[in-house]
């Protein structure tokens, strides 16, 4: 008989990172379902399609790879620095100089074990507990924001968020809505003088609302005044992947922090982040880098290496992923119109300008859409609840309760059903 586990004691701070709230329970849902359900219909999670003619490229890459026995073994049995990998930071430095003219160099540079991490990093040297008892949030200008930023800050109220203003591109009665930033909400925000960072995903996950030029020129000049970066993720933006379906430009200045990653591009499991980062930020990083994991792994800049050098990786997303992905957003939009009329559930959608979600608005449902996600999955539908992206709000809003992200990006049968089907129980819910 074995002996029972000691009543181990957590730390305040790692007690909270092991213990995510609902997030957890969605993750471990998820991944359920990827590997033990196949028949459930997967509308959660952020995981990128199978595009196949990037695909192809990756697999012809891999085979170039295993064939260059040099390049094999700086793969797979060298460390990299901490910082990343010299050969790869100086080609991606290179290409957004010439590109856009941007005054970056090799310092400027980071690489991360994927987004996540690079954002865990970010918030938490620029926000939490300061000396003389001061401290400092990250302030949101635009919620509902990323899942995946709620956890993430070692104290306790991290993060200040704006409610978003609506309005409605094809008129009032139409079916389809925009979230813009209520920018006297973000001023009064800023006024509080507690702000370490101001922070933004572009396009924004879970909407795919994508921040206008303006928009973004304007929350860069007001952190420039307060004297505190801006912090744009840009995981599924550009310059790449560039998964973006509205005119928008590319923007750096020297306060702010772009961070970007493999994963949207197809390559989520070589786990790379890449932070663009005023200097001292780098060093800060690659400390961090250095002390809790060494290195990052190399396999994803030794992949995208020789599209990076040629400027490839740029044209990637025009070419390959923005069709594939916009063919697949106007099917599912069709099919979301299909269904929910069918069904008469009163509903709206976000504008879809990037990414591969759709965000769905079930006007004056009666239920929390945690409790919906639950009747669907009973189902056989994962959808993702628009309760955990309003996280940072000082009020509660009765519409946090009552939206839904969709990924799309699925099967077609999986995605036209799965919204059959959700428009089913939102109608019983709305009765």
């Amino acid at each position: 008989m074995s002996a029972a586990a000691p009543a181990y004691e957590f730390s305040q701070a790692g007690h909270k990172l092991a213990a995510p709230s609902g997030i957890l329970a969605l993750m471990d849902d998820m991944g359920r379902a990827l590997t033990l359900d196949p028949h459930m219909r997967m509308l959660g999670g952020g995981n990128p399609a199978v595009v196949p003619a990037l695909q192809a490229l990756v697999r012809e890459r891999m085979t170039e790879l295993v064939a260059d026995a040099s390049g094999f073994e700086r793969m797979m049995v060298s460390y990299d620095p901490p910082q990343g990998n010299p050969r790869f930071l100086r080609a991606l430095a290179d290409l957004l100089r010439r590109t856009y003219g941007w005054d970056i160099g090799l310092q400027n540079l980071a690489i991360t074990g994927g987004g996540q991490s690079a954002f865990f990093y970010l918030f938490n040297l620029l926000a939490g507990r300061f000396g003389a008892g001061r401290r400092k949030k990250i302030l949101l200008p635009l919620a509902p924001e990323y899942i995946g930023y709620a956890g993430q800050g070692l104290e306790p109220d991290f993060f200040v968020a704006c409610r978003p203003a609506i309005e409605w591109p094809e008129g009032p009665a139409g079916q389809v809505f925009k979230y813009t930033i209520d920018f006297a909400a973000v001023e009064h925000a800023l006024a509080r003088g507690d702000i370490g960072a101001i922070a933004a995903s572009r396009p924004t996950n879970p909407t795919g609302n994508v921040l206008t030029d303006a928009e973004v020129t304007r929350l860069s000049a007001l952190a420039a005044s307060h004297g505190i970066p801006l912090i744009l993720d840009n995981a599924y933006g550009m310059p790449f992947p560039g998964l973006i379906f509205t005119p928008a430009q590319p923007f750096w200045a020297p306060h702010v922090i772009l961070a970007l990653s493999l994963s949207k591009l197809g390559l989520p499991g070589t786990r790379t982040g890449i932070v663009i980062a005023p200097e001292p930020i780098i060093q800060a990083i690659t400390a961090l880098t250095a002390v809790i994991g060494l290195a990052n792994g190399t396999l994803g800049q030794q992949l995208v290496l020789p599209w990076v050098e040629s400027g490839q990786i740029l044209e990637l997303g025009p070419k390959l992923l923005r069709p594939f992905y916009a063919e697949k957003a106007a099917a599912a939009a069709g099919w979301m119109r299909e269904a929910f009329t069918a069904a008469g559930v009163d509903w709206a959608r976000h504008a879809h300008e990037g990414a591969f979600f759709h965000w769905l608005w079930l006007k004056n449902l009666r239920i929390p859409t945690r409790e919906l996600y639950e009747r669907l999955k009973t189902r056989k539908v994962l959808t993702v609840p628009g309760e955990y992206f309003f996280f940072g709000l000082e009020q509660d809003w009765p519409h946090r309760h009552e939206c839904l992200r969709l990924n799309f990006s699925r099967e077609a049968d999986a995605v036209r059903e799965g919204y059959r089907i959700i428009a089913e129980e939102a109608a019983r819910a709305q009765r």
